[in-house]
């Protein structure tokens, strides 16, 4: 899910995990969940018994080296490569894959869904630069919206995440990531979105919708503070306007979907990037969830749609901006654009033994959340990531190794390509494309530290070859978010 310091999505319904219990449980907890049709439910964990099962399901969370030299693999199948998938299971369809067809989409494998990699009217370098220069249409139904509520829900989500969470306004959102107990490695990266006093709105990937929502259980059974209430959005529609008109087509697409309604006001010169608001429409009972943010690096807006709505809601906001001013966009597009913008992909550029400073992210860990009070008030793997902000020169632990951009001549370097200085390997490439913005090849790796400074002069094994490489910060194309500088 990218990374300014703020952004947002929308929520979804509970989902049985399957998890068995035979166990004979040491602790049980239960917590109140409302399911998809609206009805109240109980659901109980044993403890053992779910970590039982976790620990034979889930990733290793075991503290790792983090040896810059070994190379970061792709830990969930978030690829749109159709070879790559081996999965037995089904894929899932979004609210919109007619829709994709209509258009001449090209479905393959992602997250578990059928998702458009690119559509016949446009090439993916086309289709990147339309994005750039007027506006594009996204489909990001495939990730996993979540609602957390009751008095329990703020102290909760700052136990797993390193977010000022207690500190953050209601319509406001904030980039963080869920994290291991113990070693602090990223379960995944998440958006949250302050809805209330304590009911929250939060997103996750797709990629890693079984894990987090095995992790989330597990870490609700263990919870001994207020309650807690977890729903999964499922079904829920959640559309990425994207581009430099997204304001001018999303504002008179309003007006049409408003017109009925009386005494409401949207205005979106007021919405900040990082803000939410709620939205009545004249076709359905219940709001849309609009957010300034967005995956490109542009101005844009996330639109989190009731399930029965999200194909008409879609099909009226092409119809109206017109395909002049208005395109769908795919998977590959995506791709280009959040790397320009220099974002991460779960799974390549993060993964499990990847802590938020080794990434890059140390920003996301609150300036309140640096010296708690109280073993209560810390954080999953706090003991390892606090110490990580702070370098060995002056008196931290420090990390071994760091995310960093690289300009690379010659051909593009793809994931997993050797990084090497004087003759010795110390890093990998997690992400790599040539930029259609920059007319340059760029990616993203992992390097040894006090190598990631920018002017760093490194070469990058490609198909055998050296090619000369330079740190470059990100990202490397400049954000374009609508930001209130008054604040």
């Amino acid at each position: 899910m990218k990374y300014p310091r703020a952004v947002s999505t929308a929520g979804k319904s509970i989902r049985a995990l399957g998890i068995a219990t035979e166990a004979a449980p040491t602790r049980v907890r239960a917590f109140s969940s409302v399911g998809v049709n609206g009805t109240n439910t109980t659901v109980t964990h044993s403890t053992a018994a779910t970590k039982t099962k976790l620990q034979q399901a889930r990733p290793s969370c075991r503290p790792s080296p983090h040896n810059y030299q070994r190379p970061l693999t792709p830990r969930t199948c978030r690829t749109y490569s159709s070879s790559s998938a081996t999965s037995s299971t089904p894929l899932r369809r979004t609210a919109l894959y007619d829709l994709h067809l209509e258009h001449g989409a090209k479905m393959v494998p992602f997250g578990g869904f059928e998702m458009p990699v690119q559509y016949s009217d446009m090439s993916v370098s086309a289709s990147h630069h339309f994005t750039r220069e007027k506006a594009s249409l996204f489909d990001v139904g495939h990730m996993v919206q979540h609602r957390f509520e009751g008095p329990g829900a703020t102290a909760f989500l700052q136990r797993i995440t390193p977010a000022s969470v207690e500190a953050l306004p209601t319509h406001q959102s904030t980039l963080s990531a869920l994290l291991w107990p113990g070693t602090g490695g990223i379960v995944d990266d998440t958006i949250i979105t302050r809805l209330g006093p304590e009911l929250f709105y939060v997103v996750t990937n797709a990629g890693c919708r079984e894990k987090d929502l095995a992790y989330l259980k597990e870490q609700l059974a263990a919870w001994d503070g207020a309650e807690v209430r977890h729903e999964v959005l499922d079904r829920w529609g959640l559309i990425a306007l994207q581009g430099p008109q997204a304001e001018r087509l999303l504002e008179q697409a309003l007006e049409v979907f408003t017109r009925t309604i009386k005494g409401q006001k949207v205005n979106l010169r007021e919405l900040y990037f990082g803000q939410s608001l709620f939205v009545k429409t004249d076709y359905s009972v219940r709001p849309l969830l609009i957010s300034r943010a967005g995956y490109t690096g542009e101005d844009g807006f996330e639109i989190s749609i009731p399930p029965a709505d999200t194909e008409e809601a879609t099909r009226l906001l092409l119809k109206i901006s017109g395909s002049n001013h208005l395109r769908f966009a795919g998977l590959g597009a995506r791709d280009s654009l959040r790397l320009e913008a220099g974002m991460c992909l779960y799974g390549h550029d993060l993964d499990d033994t990847t802590t938020p400073v080794e990434g890059a992210l140390g920003w996301i860990v609150g300036k309140d959340r640096r010296a708690p009070a109280a073993e209560k008030d810390k954080f999953h793997g706090a003991d390892v990531v606090l110490p990580q902000l702070t370098p060995k020169s002056k008196g931290g632990s420090g990390v071994s190794r760091r995310r960093v951009g690289l300009v690379i001549e010659g051909a593009p370097a793809r994931e997993g390509a050797e990084i090497v200085a004087n003759g010795d390997k110390i890093g990998v490439v997690t992400s790599g494309c040539p930029s259609p913005t920059l007319g340059k090849n760029i990616a993203m790796g992992y390097v040894k530290d006090g190598l990631h400074k920018a002017g760093t002069e490194l070469e990058v094994l490609v198909r055998g070859r050296s090619r000369k490489a330079v740190v470059t910060k990100m990202p490397f194309v400049p954000a374009k978010y609508y930001k209130n500088l008054s604040t």
